[in-house]
């Protein structure tokens, strides 16, 4: 039987590693027709088979995953039993720091002070938006090209600038510029919380960076730097029976925040509403940002359709729409009348 293996692979070269990872596109797509890897691959559980996983693994245990696909598919079948093992254990925890330029303006609309709660934390890197600089260009102008920002602000010394293209009526940009929003509190629920202060925990969040993105990595480092200085409050356990204890635990006088970035696609439906439904018991603020698809509640509300073959998330306030996004926070397009 097939076991659409090939299919999760090509579908991750052409909508995810297209334009952002050469490396990561032809392994990708040599990895979809090569039947002894997907035999092997099949031999793990499911939810194990991702992309992003294998390629992690075998740059963590040392693989040439850059020396070209027969070199890359060599080492592996020749390793399995280390790589599958690393597999097993580890998780895609992508802790991309840069979505908090996608969060910023919807967390400055919100009353202030904030108590942060993350769900599917990884290392908890973005419970910090208000440590770290931005930089709002125009959609279409790079970093570095010539043209004054949009909009630059943010924590004065910090070594890490996050920088977004942004399109539509972004709202808050102008305070911003004046205060950014006040965190009192920050808590984060993952199934496996990374330590910042563990080193081989940061070995496997760098090795889950694509190979080309050094400025991904570059800030990946210093985010952790800011993180190692107040390590956050990191609780191990399911998303659904772990969030009302936090919100619980939020400072009087703040108003809780629950936020997620490409975490509720790794359940199965029934899980995801067993969320929503709690999400709209608790008190505070709900902000989902996940591919369409994911929340019904959100795509349904959606004033149009993402761009076909996009892989852009939808960002939310309380399930009601306000932007599309990109995954990795480096694009955000406010939708009109949000």
């Amino acid at each position: 039987m097939d076991s659409g293996t090939d299919s999760l692979y090509l579908a991750f070269a052409e909508r995810e590693a297209r334009g952002n990872s050469a490396t990561y596109q032809e392994l990708a797509e040599r990895a979809a027709g090569d039947a002894e890897l997907l035999g092997l691959l099949d031999g793990l559980p499911a939810a194990k088979r991702q992309p992003n996983l294998l390629f992690g693994a075998v740059r963590h245990l040392g693989g040439p995953v850059t020396a070209g696909w027969p070199a890359f598919r060599d080492w592996t079948a020749a390793r399995w039993d280390e790589v599958s093992a690393t597999m097993l254990e580890r998780r895609t925890q992508t802790n991309e720091a840069g979505r908090c330029a996608t969060l910023l303006p919807l967390l400055a609309s919100l009353p202030q002070p904030l108590a942060l709660i993350e769900v599917g934390a990884s290392a908890g890197l973005c419970l910090y938006p208000d440590r770290y600089r931005y930089r709002y260009l125009p959609a279409g102008r790079a970093a570095g090209e010539p043209g004054e920002p949009v909009h630059e602000f943010g924590a004065e010394g910090s070594p890490v600038t996050l920088d977004c293209a942004v399109s539509g009526p972004v709202p808050m940009l102008d305070s911003l510029r004046e205060r950014l929003p006040e965190v009192v509190w920050r808590a984060g629920i993952d199934l496996n919380p990374l330590d910042v202060r563990a080193e081989e925990d940061m070995r496997w969040l760098e090795s889950l960076v694509w190979p080309e993105q050094t400025h991904r990595l570059e800030r990946l480092r210093g985010a952790v730097r800011i993180a190692r200085a107040e390590p956050p409050l990191l609780v191990r356990g399911d998303l659904n029976a772990t969030v009302r204890e936090l919100v619980a635990q939020a400072p009087a006088g703040a108003t809780p925040v629950v936020f997620h970035s490409a975490v509720l696609a790794y359940l199965p439906p029934e899980a995801r509403e067993e969320f929503a439904a709690t999400m709209r018991e608790l008190p505070g603020h709900w902000i989902s940002n996940e591919a369409v698809s994911v929340l019904p509640t959100v795509a349904e509300r959606l004033p149009h359709p993402a761009p076909a073959g996009s892989g852009l998330f939808a960002l939310a306030l309380d399930e009601r729409p306000v932007a599309f996004t990109g995954p990795h926070g480096q694009s955000l397009d406010w939708f009109a009348g949000a």
